[in-house]
C-alpha cells in the first residue's frame, strides 16, 4: 500500500508551496526533504504532495526485500519480550497532527483551500520521522474507530464514544488522497511504522459503546434502556450510609435497600424488540440514526454511563452507555430484586469482574473478543490497551487476550491498572504492562520517593513511566512545573521496570490538558490565556491544535537528549545489577538508583526538594558493594556533559529540582 501511495503522491506534485507545516515536523531532516520549503516568518510552506512524497519515498527506501510489513513486527522478526524495550509516544491523531495548513486566520477542520487541518493518517505517516528523534519505537494511539456525534460533550464526539469498533473514523481520511480510503491509509501508516521499526498499539473499549451504537440495529437486547422522560433526572443513586468506594459484597444489602436505588431500578424498561416486535422490525429498517428513530417511535433511550464507585461525584458519562455483558442480573443481587426486574445498570453490574451474573451474553462476548484479531489480521497491529479490563468478567477478559495471543504470542497487552500493587494480578491475567500511577506520584514528593525507592524495582511486569497522560494535567502546568518538566521525566525514563512514555504535546511544553479525568478539576481546562484560540478546549471533545509555533525549545531538546541517553544505556537498565546509591546521609529528598555491569555503571540522582539545594557525597565502593578502580566519571545534568574528578567518593551539589546522570568507567 505504501508503494501505491508513493506513486500517487509523485504524480500530483505541482510546485505550489501553499501548505503550511510546523518547522519541527522536518526538524534536522534535510537529507530527506532537501530544499522543498519556503519560510515565511515562523511558518514553513511546502507543496503538500511533494512533502508527503519525500516522506513516503524515504520510508520505502528503508524497507527490506521480501518482508511483509503488513504483519506485526514480532511476526516478522520473532523477537521475544519486545515490550521491555518499548519507548512509547501516546497520540490522539486528530490532535497530534492537526495544524492550520492555510497559514492564516483560525483553525478549520477542512479549510478554504480544501486542506484537512485536523489530524489524518497521511499526516501521521510524516510524523513517524519526527518520532525517530526521540528513539520512539512504539506508537500508542487513542481510539481511532468510528465515533458518535450524538450526546457529544464538545464540538466533536469523544474518541471513546465508539459507534462501530470494526470501522475506522472516516475523519482520518485525507482529501489529498483521492481514490484512497481510510482503511488503505491506515494500512499505509502501519506499514510505514513497521519499516521504521515502530510498533503500533491501539486503544480498545470492550465494556461500553456510544449510545447510538451500530450494534443496536441487530442487537437491541445487548443494551440497557430507560424511558426518555426519565433521562433528565437519570444519575447514579446516592447511598448516604456508605462512603466513596467500590462496592464490596457486604455493601450489597445496604445498596439494594436504599430508597434511591429502588427508584433507580424502576427507570429501566425492556429493549424495543421486546416491547413491540412488529414495530421494531419497521423501525430498524428506517433511514437515519437508529437511536433517534427509537426515541421517536418507542419513547425510550439508552442510558448514560457512570462510575462503578459508590457516591462518585463526577457527572454521568453522557456520550457512552454500558453493554449488557450478562443476560441476567448479578447473582449476588438476586435476593434483593423482584423476578420481573427489567435489565438495569448499577454499581455491581458495571463491576462485573467482582459481581458476575450467571447467564453469559456469549454472542456479545464472541463479538468483543474478535475485535482485536480483526485489527491484527487486517492491519498487523502490535499491541492493545484494554480500557477498564479489570472490570470485565474474568472469562471475557481471558477470551480477549487468548484470541490475540493465538495470532501473535508477543502481542503486547497494557492493563488499565492504576494501582501498582495490581502488577502480579495483571501479569497472571495475561497482561504484559500496567499503566501505573507515576503521573500522580511525580507531583507529590513522598509518593515519588516511594515509587523510585521501593515500588518500581519490585514490580512483576513493567509500567508505563509517564509524567502526564491524556487524562491528567500536563506536567508543565503542575505546581513547580518549571522544574518538574525536566526532573520528572529524568527519573521516570531510567526507572526500573519503567517504559518511557511521551504524551503528545509534552515534548513541546504543552500546558492545556486533553481531558479532566484524573487528578484535575473543571478549572483545569482554563490553563491557556483567554485570548488563545483554544482556550477552554479539551482535545477529547473539541478540535485542538498543539502550540507548534511557540514550543518550549528547552523541553524539546532535553527530551530528545534524555531519550538518547536512555537508549544508549538501555542494556544497563534491562540486564545490569540494580543498586541503591550510597550517600553520606539521606533525608528522603535524594531520589536515587543505579545499574552496574562489573566496574561500569550509571547512577541516577534527583533532588526532590523543589525549594532547597542538597550537598552530599556518593561512596561508589559502598554503592557497588566492592572495590572498583575508577577510570572515568562523567556527569550529564540534562543540558551539558562533563567529566568529574576520578574518585571513589564524589562530592556533589544539586540545586532545587536538579538531577544528574553519572556514568562510571564508560
Amino acid at each position: 500500500m505504501l508503494k501505491d501511495l508513493e506513486k500517487y503522491l509523485k504524480s500530483k506534485i505541482s510546485g505550489h508551496k501553499n501548505y503550511a507545516i510546523p518547522k519541527l515536523w522536518i526538524h534536522s531532516n534535510k537529507e530527506i526533504f532537501g530544499n522543498i520549503f519556503e519560510e515565511k516568518g515562523n511558518t514553513i510552506f511546502v507543496d503538500p504532495y511533494e512533502f508527503f512524497y519525500k516522506v513516503v519515498s524515504y520510508i520505502n527506501s528503508q524497507r527490506k526485500e521480501k518482508v511483509n510489513y503488513s504483519k506485526s513486527i514480532s511476526n516478522i522478526t520473532g523477537e521475544k519480550d519486545w515490550h521491555k524495550k518499548a519507548i512509547i509516544y501516546g497520540s490522539l491523531p486528530r490532535m497530534t497532527v492537526a495544524y492550520n495548513h492555510k497559514g492564516f486566520a483560525n483553525f478549520e477542520e477542512t479549510d478554504i483551500l480544501g486542506f484537512k487541518e485536523s489530524g489524518t493518517f497521511l499526516k501521521m505517516i510524516a510524523f513517524l520521522i519526527y518520532l525517530k528523534h526521540f528513539n520512539v519505537n512504539t506508537l500508542y494511539m487513542l481510539p481511532i474507530s468510528q465515533s458518535s456525534n450524538l450526546f457529544k460533550k464538545g464540538s466533536i464526539g469523544s474518541p471513546y464514544a465508539v459507534k462501530n469498533p470494526l470501522k475506522l473514523d472516516e475523519n482520518y481520511h485525507d482529501p489529498l488522497l483521492e481514490g484512497f480510503n481510510v482503511e488503505e491509509e491506515f494500512q499505509a501508516l502501519v506499514e510505514a511504522a513497521h519499516i521504521l521499526g515502530i510498533r503500533v498499539v491501539l486503544d480498545f473499549i470492550p465494556r461500553t459503546a456510544s449510545r447510538d451504537s451500530d450494534l443496536i440495529r441487530e442487537h437491541p437486547d445487548w443494551f440497557y434502556w430507560i424511558k426518555v422522560d426519565e433521562l433528565s433526572e437519570y444519575k447514579p443513586p446516592i447511598i448516604d450510609n456508605l462512603p466513596f468506594k467500590i462496592p464490596d459484597a457486604e455493601d450489597i444489602p445496604v445498596i439494594y435497600r436504599n430508597t434511591e436505588v429502588r427508584k433507580h431500578l424502576k427507570k429501566f424498561v425492556d429493549s424495543p424488540d421486546k416491547i413491540d416486535p412488529k414495530k421494531w422490525e419497521k423501525v430498524k429498517k428506517m433511514e437515519g440514526n437508529i437511536l433517534v428513530n427509537i426515541i421517536k417511535e418507542f419513547g425510550i433511550v439508552t442510558p448514560p454511563g457512570f462510575s462503578d464507585w459508590i457516591n462518585d461525584t463526577q457527572p454521568t458519562w453522557d456520550d457512552v452507555t454500558f453493554l449488557r455483558l450478562y443476560l441476567d442480573n448479578p447473582k449476588i443481587a438476586k435476593p434483593y430484586i423482584s423476578p420481573d426486574q427489567k435489565p438495569y445498570i448499577l454499581f455491581d453490574v458495571i463491576k462485573s469482574s467482582k459481581f458476575p451474573g450467571e447467564d453469559e451474553n456469549i454472542e456479545l462476548w464472541e463479538y468483543i473478543s474478535d475485535i482485536i484479531p480483526y485489527y491484527q489480521k487486517k492491519f498487523g497491529i502490535d499491541g492493545a490497551r484494554i480500557d477498564m479490563g479489570h472490570a470485565l468478567p474474568k472469562k471475557l477478559q481471558e477470551m480477549i487476550i487468548s484470541k490475540a495471543k493465538n495470532n501473535d504470542p508477543e502481542f503486547m497487552f497494557i492493563a488499565e491498572e492504576l494501582e501498582m500493587k495490581n502488577d502480579k494480578k495483571a501479569m497472571e491475567e495475561g497482561y504484559n504492562v500496567i499503566l501505573g500511577n507515576s503521573w500522580y506520584s511525580v507531583a507529590r514528593r513522598e509518593e515519588m520517593y516511594k515509587l523510585v525507592e521501593e515500588t518500581s524495582v519490585n514490580l512483576k511486569i513493567p509500567f508505563v513511566a509517564s509524567v502526564e497522560t491524556p487524562d491528567t494535567p500536563r506536567i508543565k502546568a503542575r505546581e513547580f512545573g518549571d522544574k518538574l518538566k525536566f526532573l520528572s521525566p529524568f527519573l521516570m525514563y531510567f526507572i526500573p521496570n519503567g517504559l518511557p512514555y511521551i504524551n503528545s504535546g509534552q515534548e513541546i511544553g504543552e500546558i492545556q490538558p486533553m481531558n479532566l479525568g484524573l487528578d484535575n478539576t473543571i478549572w483545569g481546562k482554563t490553563i491557556l490565556p483567554p485570548d488563545d484560540e483554544f482556550y477552554g478546549k479539551l482535545a477529547f471533545f473539541d478540535h485542538y491544535v498543539l502550540h507548534w509555533n511557540s514550543y518550549d525549545e528547552k523541553v524539546f531538546s532535553f527530551l530528545k537528549n534524555l531519550l538518547f541517553y536512555r537508549k544508549k544505556y538501555e542494556d544497563f537498565i534491562l540486564s545490569g545489577e540494580f543498586k541503591y546509591v550510597y550517600f553520606n546521609y539521606q533525608d528522603g529528598f535524594l531520589a536515587n538508583y543505579s545499574y552496574w555491569k562489573d566496574d561500569k555503571g550509571i547512577l541516577v540522582i534527583g533532588n526532590l526538594d523543589l525549594s532547597w539545594e542538597r550537598e552530599f557525597e556518593i561512596h561508589l565502593d559502598k554503592t557497588v558493594g566492592k572495590q572498583i578502580e575508577i577510570k572515568s566519571v562523567k556527569l550529564w545534568n540534562g543540558f551539558e556533559e562533563y567529566f568529574l574528578e576520578k574518585s571513589n567518593i564524589l562530592r556533589l551539589k544539586l540545586n532545587a529540582g536538579d538531577f544528574a546522570l553519572i556514568i562510571i568507567n564508560e
